[in-house]
């Protein structure tokens, strides 16, 4: 089932493109996806062996089909696909995605296209793409993912029982070349109320005639009686969910409609229509071909865009593209209010600005009054680094949404003490993983298990993660000792004045107490201790002599790669160590002394109470939640949002930052004052 422009292929390489629109010039991303398709962009004459582009059916469309009349030349027709941004493209964010349409173009009915003509020479049968296709589906419904993605998926859709109505903005070229007019909109909402008589008409505004762009063909005054025009910025899926029918011209949106489980009435000529899956007005005579939902969006989202990663530069998949999307979609969601962060200290304000001031810059206040004050005045939520949340702020902020921020468990390549930038960070408006005595939005992410394609993709990141080596720090280290034989245990030590100690500990709050627990369990074992490295930096609270180390423990693995321990072990006891949650992603016995958040899932053996809460989960959906769902991750290269996979990539290949100079001496110094860690962190 494989198609040249489909998957992110490359076109021929090095075929001459010529242009006679600047914006093919200007737009880079465009240029970009062009050039990695192996289409060498050129201003001139085209011979007859050359190609031009021309970008749909614009206005400066007609320039390049004249000269390919009289050059003989082949004709490309650009366009977005049908994922493009979470703005409109007038307002200069990039697409994602392009069409690159060398038969015709998917919204001019009268002739084929590259999609149309993928269902006419294509089966579509091939089980594989299919199931891709079902996840996709499903996937883009669960993030509430669309061509444009700037509403808001909290927003509450009308009461159900509506009909809705898609409006399209004025002179479009779906609409000219889809056998509509603007008197076609005009029939369209007078058919949907004979249709449905005493029903509530919903209209949906177009997003650019929303954002002032451009106009649509339906104003505040066709509200009336039981019509309403709807301009909020609501999730077309959410919409999509109260609607008892959906009537379109050629809006996109009815696309989605069809994938929602509606069979939209079509008065135009889109690329969904004709193929069994519409009650169509104006039907195209030449597409007979029945089909599935599936089958369509494996030809329209699957075969026929070309999909572009911008994180690694190179094009990709539609799984893939859903991943950067998400992440950068995520960001704006819950970012797009601001945010007002307390209790930060100096060297983490530009990481923190990075992650969660991209819509409006984060501004800092240290004084939980005056930060609660600000926040509700400019309407913005509250970040706290949430070792310094405090009764103080929650009183303050009253009803403004706390988001309680950490470190994700994929940090980086070396130590937060020695004031490495991190890689990821999570923002909990719950509470905070670490703290078992009330829920967190990690704990709520375990139970609803992985969204769909979800299972597959954490599998494949363990694997990634586990072949690689990684882990939360990434430390060079040393290579481990040969290691005494027998059923070997090994005790992660930990920093004993870290919260997870303070709040998630069981009976042993002290390293030594917990090798002296691990040896009175298991008298003939061989117990292998591993300091922190935080603590064998002198950076933090928590040392342990070796002599008394010894005292209990058959080893200690000084400066030793933790993941090579992990893998010579037969189990790991822990307080609340991560060091248990990355033995569990290898496959290891884990045994747990505290109340760590992988604890109490049926995963692992513990020997403390567990939150009640709680219930059984699988490896995959505690991984997934923990990794994937739970942070949020920035590109260190191109400082954007990205998805764990780029993070992963980045980890491998050491294209990840360094702390300066400052930081450096910043971290020796703290280092003196390993004990009085709250005068730094």
């Amino acid at each position: 089932m494989a198609h040249p422009g489909s998957e992110g292929a490359a076109g021929e390489k090095g075929r001459r493109l010529y242009v006679f629109n600047g914006g093919f010039l200007t737009n880079h991303r465009v240029r970009r996806i062009l050039a990695l398709s192996g289409y060498d962009q050129r201003l001139g004459i085209p011979g007859k062996d050359d190609l031009i582009a021309v970008w749909g059916k614009s206005p400066t469309a007609p320039r390049g089909e004249a000269v390919a009349a009289r050059t003989g030349a082949g004709l490309l027709r650009i366009e977005d696909a049908f994922l493009r941004s979470i703005r409109p493209g007038r307002s200069g964010e990039p697409p994602l995605g392009l069409l690159i349409d060398p038969v015709g173009i998917h919204f001019d009915g009268s002739a084929p296209s590259l999609i149309e003509d993928i269902i006419r020479r294509e089966p579509l049968d091939d089980a594989a793409v299919l199931t891709r296709a079902r996840d996709g589906i499903a996937r883009l419904k669960h993030l509430h993912l669309s061509k444009y993605n700037g509403f808001d998926p909290d927003l509450e859709a009308p009461p159900p029982g509506y009909v809705l109505v898609l409006d399209q903005t004025r002179n479009d070229a779906s609409i000219r070349h889809g056998g509509a007019s603007e008197a076609t909109f005009r029939e369209m909402l007078v058919i949907a109320q004979e249709e449905h008589p005493g029903a509530r008409i919903v209209i949906k505004a177009h997003p650019e005639s929303v954002a002032g762009h451009r106009l649509g063909h339906y104003t505040e005054r066709h509200g009336h009686g039981r019509i309403s025009v709807l301009r909020d910025p609501i999730s077309p899926w959410t919409l999509l969910d109260g609607a008892i029918a959906v009537y379109t011209v050629s809006s996109q949106m009815g696309f989605e409609a069809i994938l929602a489980g509606h069979k939209p009435r079509v008065f135009g000529q889109p690329f969904y229509a004709g193929w069994g899956l519409t009650q169509d007005e104006n039907p195209v005579a030449r597409r007979q071909k029945r089909l599935t939902r599936a089958q369509l969006f494996a030809a329209a989202m699957i075969l026929a865009p070309t999909w572009y990663d911008r994180a690694r530069d190179r094009l990709t998949t539609f799984e893939e593209a859903v991943d950067q999307l998400e992440a950068e979609v995520r960001a704006y969601r819950d970012d797009r209010r601001g945010h007002v962060a307390v209790g930060m200290r100096l060297w983490k304000r530009s990481h923190l600005q990075r992650a969660f001031g991209r819509e409006r810059r984060v501004a800092f206040v240290d004084e939980p009054g005056r930060a609660a004050a600000r926040a509700r005045r400019e309407g913005r939520d509250i970040l706290v680094w949430a070792g310094k949340d405090s009764q103080a702020l929650t009183e303050a902020a009253g009803d403004i949404p706390i988001r309680r921020v950490e470190d994700g468990f994929l940090r980086s390549r070396g130590l937060g003490a020695e004031l490495v930038p991190p890689l990821s960070l999570l923002a909990d408006r719950a509470g905070i993983y670490y703290d078992p005595s009330r829920p967190s939005n990690l704990e709520r992410l375990i139970q609803a298990g992985p969204p769909p394609g979800g299972e597959a993709r954490a599998e494949r990141l363990l694997r990634r993660l586990t072949l690689s080596g990684l882990s939360k720090y990434n430390l060079e280290a040393r290579e481990l000792p040969e290691l005494p034989e027998g059923r070997r245990i090994v005790v992660p030590g930990q920093v004993e004045d870290d919260a997870s100690i303070r709040l998630g500990a069981g009976q042993e709050r002290t390293n030594l107490a917990l090798l002296a627990r691990v040896r009175a369990e298991n008298p003939d074992a061989v117990i292998l201790y591993k300091p922190h490295p935080d603590v064998e930096a002198g950076l933090r609270a928590g040392a342990v002599t070796e002599s008394d180390a010894l005292k209990y423990a058959d080893a200690v693995i000084a400066n030793g790669d933790p993941i090579q321990l992990i893998e010579a072990a037969d189990e790991i006891w822990t307080m609340t160590s991560g060091l248990g949650f990355e033995a569990l992603l290898r496959g290891k016995a884990v045994v747990t002394l505290g109340m760590p958040f992988y604890a109490g899932w049926g995963l692992t053996r513990d020997l403390f109470p567990q939150p009640a809460r709680r219930g059984r989960a699988s490896l995959l959906a505690l991984a997934h939640a923990a990794l994937i769902s739970y942070p949020r991750y920035v590109d260190p290269v191109t400082r954007v949002p990205c998805p764990v996979e780029v993070i992963v990539d980045r980890l491998v290949k050491h294209d990840t930052p360094a702390p300066g100079p400052a930081n450096r001496a910043l971290s020796k110094l703290q280092g003196l004052f390993a004990s009085q860690s709250w005068l730094w962190r």
